[in-house]
């Protein structure tokens, strides 16, 4: 029972981060469209840049923050200067995925050329151990765990309670009718791409603190959690990304916890396999942000 409780917690913890890194994901899909594989060697790039300014001796936390910040401009850029343009020229989305997928593989291996190959780690950046409900967390699990929560409630006031958040939806849901109504689309998509690096950055750089070890196939390897989290909750609805990381993160820390934690990442597989099946448009599909839209 106690293992049980234990993966419970490491689960949510996993969750934390999973959703931190599938609400930025889905939050770029929902605007642009565009599948952007590249978006595991971001947070792969935000891990180095994070590493990098705490051995400048800033704090973590702020590393976390300038970490997100600066892949959340890397990702307006890569936007604007390249993929942007191969749109209006006409190209398909699988020629976008193939450019995405190359983009990510260049910049993995620019990361390799500059930093190397070998593992790096944040170090005793933890903290202590906390116990909550039976369930055991490092005070680094913590913070970052109230970092998403805090996040996620903030995206949520962005896109409800404000014009851009209405601006934001109005365009997700029809891109034409929302240019015909006034609405500045292209400012709208680097309002979207800045957001959805920035999550991107942050995730990248949590999960490197609270992982032993990291190298530059830290992203890559996280891709399938966060695409499997986005596509559970409805690719381009950010709430059902919320909830689809935790139901990932738990799910697969339990199943590694008994069945064989060797497994534990076919979970995300085994998930993504069988939402596609079963609920294509995920669990908060398009009737519900239709009705999202209207209210």
């Amino acid at each position: 029972m106690s293992l049980l409780i234990d993966a419970i917690g490491f689960g949510i913890a996993s969750g934390a981060v999973i959703a931190l890194g599938a609400v930025g994901f889905t939050v770029q899909f929902g605007i642009s469209s565009i599948l952007n594989i590249t978006y595991g060697s971001l947070m792969t790039l935000a891990a180095y840049l994070g590493l990098f300014l705490v051995g400048a001796r800033l704090s973590i936390w702020l590393a976390l923050a300038l970490g997100g910040l600066m892949v959340g401009l890397v990702s307006v850029l890569y936007h604007r200067l390249l993929l942007g343009p191969l749109v209006r020229r006409g190209t398909r989305p699988f020629g976008l995925i193939v450019v995405t997928v190359a983009c990510g593989i260049v910049l993995q291996y620019v990361i390799v050329a500059l930093v190397g190959p070998n593992a790096q780690s944040f170090g005793n950046e933890s903290g202590s151990t906390l116990h909550v409900l039976g369930m055991t967390f490092t005070f680094a699990q913590v913070v970052i765990i109230a970092i998403t929560g805090g996040l996620m409630l903030g995206l949520h006031l962005l896109l409800t309670r404000t014009k851009l958040g209405r601006a934001m939806r109005a365009t997700s849901a029809n891109r034409i009718l929302a240019q015909s109504c006034g609405i500045a689309t292209d400012r709208i998509s680097d309002v979207a791409w800045l957001i959805s690096g920035t999550l991107c950055g942050a995730a990248g750089v949590a999960l490197a603190i609270t992982v032993a070890t990291f190298d530059f196939t830290l992203g890559s390897i996280f891709l399938i959690p966060m695409i499997a989290a986005a596509v559970l909750g409805g690719v381009g609805q950010p709430y059902g990304a919320m909830l689809g990381g935790l139901v990932v993160g738990i799910t697969s820390q339990v199943a590694g916890a008994l069945w064989n934690p060797a497994y534990q990442d076919v979970i995300a597989f085994v998930i993504l396999i069988i939402m596609l099946l079963v609920r294509p448009r995920g669990l908060f599909g398009a009737a519900w942000s239709s009705r999202r839209l209207l209210a």
